[in-house]
């Protein structure tokens, strides 16, 4: 699980709707802060956030014993998860118990799961806000300050939030997060989001295009789409124009600027297209990686997940992405210990995961989410011990896949985006290749943050390549 704090809201004041921070000319005389947990949309809805609250006269601040109103933007889709929350929650009460007037607003999907529960049974905060309901903030905000009960859980057909320009909250100045639709359809048997994050709706076109505009003339170089599904991608103009696809969006935004990268996720096997692979295949700058979660390598197992595809089937989509771009990263995720997952059930993803050769992995044991199918229908029957043995044998072959994928590169030249310093030293500038894999190497004069480079790889972890400049970057 990721988490966030807002330390900054941008480097430096830039130009364009999407940036309308210079936190030396404004002042403010209340302010926000906001933690983030969970997945990417989570970190893209925070930005929807700051951006309604700063037209409330909310200020972004680095700390919550400073701040009149603490957010946590939740994330429901692991016990583990929502437990990290809790603890989270009980040290913010301590920091509101000695300070007058703050409030605490649980938003996201944990909201829209426990709803009132949060209020009444255990008192941990002032606010509850499902994923639908941001734009209610500043009316839920003045009902709280009152003290009265301030919920707003309600999940919309329609909302989007496309026409709210986002405050970037700890960017890099490189890279940003484009939601591009809201809700899943897909009732997998194991998953909370189509509860909590409610039914498809997908932005307009013209909104996004715009936002990813904004983006490169405020000196963006990469950008990700971000969806449930974004490959269920479909906005319609009017009753009589053409549905755009997907893989339309992806040329269209591709188009707007050839050093501007586009990346994408997440994908359903069941939905990604044959048009989507000839798209990334046919721009430069369509990143050549794909997020393409299996969850089990058995058809009885994914028959219960409710995958709606086979092994087979989905092998065969990893042999076409692999046919159409060779070079195509591929990651994925795996639960082990679903519902009466036998031993040879488990096996069967063991032989999955070597034929699908993957590059990155997030490997789960699964855990029952209340209001899931899969907690209607089935037991959780599968001990935790044995989860547990599962998941370290999936872990421990993954590794061994990721260092002979990252050796791969050894002796190759790519080109790598410098999204800022490395980690460990200042000596070293971090970046990615197309392909999603991290890259370090020694600084040079002239380049800097923002700079595509080409580096030659010279060594490998099996997480992190590292190698040497080669040439002047590239204009």
């Amino acid at each position: 699980m990721k988490t966030a704090t807002l330390e900054h809201v941008h480097d430096e004041a830039r130009q364009g709707e999407v940036f309308l921070i210079d936190q030396e000319k404004q002042a403010f005389s209340k302010h926000f802060y906001i933690e983030s947990y969970g997945c990417a949309m989570n970190f893209a809805d925070s930005e929807v956030i700051a951006s309604l609250l700063m037209k409330e006269g909310y200020g972004p601040i680095a700390q919550p014993e400073n701040a009149q109103l603490i957010l946590l933007n939740t994330c429901s889709i692991r016990d583990k998860a929502e437990q990290t929350i809790r603890k989270r929650l009980m040290h913010l009460r301590h920091v509101k118990n000695h300070r007058s007037g703050v409030l605490i607003g649980i938003l996201g999907c944990m909201a829209e799961r426990l709803k009132e529960q949060l209020l009444e049974e255990e008192q941990l905060v002032d606010m509850v806000v499902g994923p639908d309901a941001y734009r209610t903030l500043p009316d839920l905000i003045s009902a709280a300050q009152e003290g009265n009960k301030a919920v707003n859980v309600l999940l919309s057909r329609e909302e989007t939030y496309g026409d709210i320009a986002p405050i970037r909250l700890n960017s890099n100045g490189v890279s940003a997060f484009i939601s591009i639709m809201r809700g899943c359809n897909n009732m997998c048997s194991f998953c909370v989001v189509p509860f909590t994050r409610g039914r498809e709706r997908s932005r307009d076109l013209p909104s996004i295009l715009s936002e990813a505009r904004q983006l490169v003339d405020a000196g963006y170089k990469e950008v990700t789409l971000l969806g449930q599904n974004v490959d269920s991608y479909h906005w319609v103009e009017g009753p009589t124009a053409t549905p755009i696809t997907f893989a339309q969006l992806l040329a269209e935004v591709a188009l707007i600027s050839p050093k501007l990268r586009v990346r994408f996720s997440t994908s359903h096997p069941k939905d990604i297209t044959e048009e989507v692979l000839q798209t990334m295949s046919r721009y430069p700058n369509i990143c050549k990686y794909i997020h393409l979660p299996v969850q089990s390598g058995s058809n009885r197992i994914l028959q219960l997940m409710n995958r709606t595809y086979t092994r087979e089937w989905y092998l065969s989509k990893i042999a076409r992405i692999r046919e159409v771009m060779p070079d195509c990263g591929i990651s994925t995720d795996i639960i082990s210990g679903f519902c009466s997952e036998t031993e040879e059930d488990h096996q069967q993803t063991l032989d999955l995961m070597l034929q699908s050769r993957y590059d990155l992995a997030y490997m789960y044991f699964y855990s029952e989410r209340p209001g899931t199918l899969a907690e209607r229908r089935y037991e959780d029957d599968v001990p935790e011990p044995e989860k547990k043995r599962r998941l370290q044998e999936i872990i421990d072959l993954h590794r061994i896949q990721s260092l002979e994928s990252m050796q791969k590169d050894v002796n190759r030249t790519w080109e790598v985006l410098i999204e800022g310093n490395s980690k460990k030293s200042d000596a070293e500038w971090q970046g990615r290749t197309t392909h999603n894999k991290m890259v370090i190497f020694a600084k040079t004069p002239n380049t800097q943050k923002g700079d595509y480079v080409q580096i030659q790889i010279t060594e490998c972890t099996s997480g992190t390549l590292k190698g040497i400049q080669v040439g002047e970057k590239i204009a």
